[in-house]
């Protein structure tokens, strides 16, 4: 996408310009290319052997062709900005401001017709004909685990490699290969089936605004693990208190906050955990960072030693070297009681990213006026992003994104490059994110221990959960009803639409209140609109069409656009900015 450029940085950027084709994947090249068929025996094959993709803007989503202005109804004339939940002006070390994007449709030529065609296509009579049995008895199937409670990619990625699988031809999977059981216990630590930690760590989440609601398609968790290094003590053996307390240090980096913690000795580590000027019992993380005046942070154990060495890192916003995320995206489980609306056995993605490199400051300003003057000197020109299915897409700042999505039997399959394509332009170059991350910033940090629980550890799920606040105190999810006229960017949702508006123009007063108290209210579906999503999503699977869209669209939108013109204006008159 264009973007608007300060002219007084151009020449300064010119300067930079090796650099950041060096540094940030911008003048990288990949000419595999991956397309999706079936093969003999009717499994799906990604093939590497194309040189095209269907649509090699896929980096841009299909919200952002959105139709912000309504032509009728109790909106007509208004324009709905659901743009400003992701552009926006980041916060540093996050240099990349682009709320202009809230205003323009700042296409590349090609991107300028709407090449997610599946969300023209009217499902409700395929969805009709689809049994409500039929799909529940699907998606509560598990795809994920095999007979013996192990990881069935294990196993396939572990062997010969199924057709189209090899991206370098070496017989070999070079990627990340699950490993998490979501097997956990009650501090959200996963467990292999001998009972060992694998290091990842499950925390609840306000989810993102939009499309990331449940109500809008998909359940979704997210886990974390940091390096070997942050989950041992100095002398190099696994030490959980040590790898708590570095969790809840990172956590206070890039949340920029005091983040609670259990009660720990701070003389076993030699490091003041709550700043109080003594070794003592601390509760809390104490966030106090300023390294210009003298106020730093640390981690504890051999990962303290590691950050004295300079062989990882620590800065506000960021996370250190080695950090990794799982995020699976499941279908909706109306399984009725306190839950109502749970996640599903089965995954329809398994998401991973690892950070393998380190910026500083000064290298993602260079990288983000990077990103400006390729947008000023060719506004046409398409994104590229180094990598494969096997090892994943550089997202130019340090962080690799590889993932895996189901294929027509339902089993996980690698993704192909073009799929993968639709995860980068949202984790680089978006101002909303943090280290070009979503869910970590918005983790929790009380309900229950600390907000370290998987959702399906809450007796209640998201229900009962309180709305989340910006830092002004105005309530996330109401504003962004207010501003967009309905809970999602296609104002599709007519659930949301009659519940929280009526058939007025105005939220009603009552459902506001209970959204404060209970997100639930807005972000979980009815049960019959839950299996009328997971029917639509389905048959996306079953045509594996996800390289033109993968939401779950139940009947085609109408606002929304099958073209824009160039530069064209959004409709939306305001820039909003969200409070910091």
């Amino acid at each position: 996408m264009r973007r608007s450029v300060d002219k007084t940085i151009l020449i300064a950027l010119l300067g930079t310009l090796p650099f950041l084709l060096t540094q940030c994947g911008g003048g990288g090249t990949d000419a595999t290319k991956t397309t999706v068929s079936d093969g003999a025996d009717g499994k799906t094959v990604v093939s590497l052997n194309s040189d095209t993709m269907l649509n090699p803007a896929a980096y841009i989503p299909p919200q952002c062709y959105t139709q912000t202005r309504d032509e009728s109804g109790a909106f007509a004339g208004k324009s709905s900005n659901p743009c400003f939940a992701c552009h926006n002006m980041g916060k540093e070390p996050n240099y990349t401001n682009d709320a202009d994007l809230q205003l323009t449709y700042a296409m590349p030529a090609f991107a300028q017709k709407n090449n997610w065609s599946n969300l023209f296509i009217d499902r409700r009579p395929e969805i009709a004909a689809i049994a409500d049995e039929k799909i529940l008895n699907y998606v509560r199937q598990d795809n994920y685990h095999d007979a013996d409670g192990q990881v069935a990619l294990q196993r396939v990625l572990n062997a010969p490699l199924p057709a189209g699988w090899d991206a370098n031809g070496d017989g070999k999977w070079n990627g990340y290969i699950p490993d998490a059981y979501f097997s956990f216990d009650e501090t959200g630590f996963d467990h292999a089936p001998d009972g060992n930690y694998t290091g990842w760590r499950a925390f609840a989440y306000a989810p993102f605004l939009g499309t990331f609601w449940p109500t809008n398609g998909s359940t979704d968790d997210v886990l974390i693990r940091l390096a070997p290094a942050f989950r041992e003590k100095t002398e190099g053996t696994f030490d959980l208190t040590t790898y708590a307390v570095n969790l809840a240090i990172v956590q206070a980096m890039i949340q920029r906050q005091n983040v609670p913690i259990a009660a720990v000795d701070e003389r076993i580590f030699g490091v003041d955990l709550n700043k109080d000027g003594q070794l003592d019992t601390a509760t809390q993380i104490t966030y106090d960072w300023a390294p210009t005046e003298g106020r730093n942070m640390q981690y504890v154990g051999l990962a303290g030693e590691h950050l004295a060495q300079g062989q990882v890192h620590i800065a506000a916003g960021l996370y250190p070297e080695g950090t990794e995320f799982i995020h699976t995206v499941r279908y909706l489980d109306p399984v009725g009681g306190e839950v109502g609306i749970g996640m599903s056995a089965r995954m329809k993605e398994v998401r991973y990213a690892v950070k393998r490199g380190w910026n500083n400051f000064a290298q993602l300003k260079s990288y983000a006026d990077g990103e400006v003057l390729e947008d000023m000197r060719f506004p046409d020109r398409l994104r590229r992003f180094v990598g494969n299915i096997e090892t994943g897409l550089q997202n130019g700042t340090g962080w690799t994104y590889s993932a895996f999505i189901e294929d027509k039997q339902g089993d996980l399959r690698p993704q192909s490059k073009e799929e993968l394509y639709a995860c980068m332009g949202c984790h680089s170059a978006l101002g909303v994110t943090t280290d070009s991350s979503f869910a970590f910033p918005r983790k929790l940090n009380s309900d229950q221990a600390n907000g370290w629980y998987h959702w399906t550890q809450r007796a209640k799920g998201l229900n009962g959960l309180p709305e989340p606040q910006y830092a002004n105190g105005v309530y996330e999810y109401t504003h962004y009803l207010d501003i967009n006229h309905a809970g999602d960017e296609f104002r599709e949702n007519k659930e949301i639409i009659a519940k929280f508006y009526g058939t007025g123009s105005t939220l009603i007063p009552g459902q506001v209140d209970a959204l404060h108290h209970d997100i639930g209210t807005l972000l979980l579906p009815s049960k019959e609109r839950a299996i009328a999503l997971d029917k639509a999503y389905y048959l996306i699977v079953q045509e594996q069409s996800f390289n033109k869209g993968r939401d779950a669209i139940i009947e085609p939108p109408v606002n929304i656009h099958k073209t824009v013109g160039e530069d064209e204006a959004t409709g939306v008159k305001d820039v909003y900015l969200i409070p910091r």
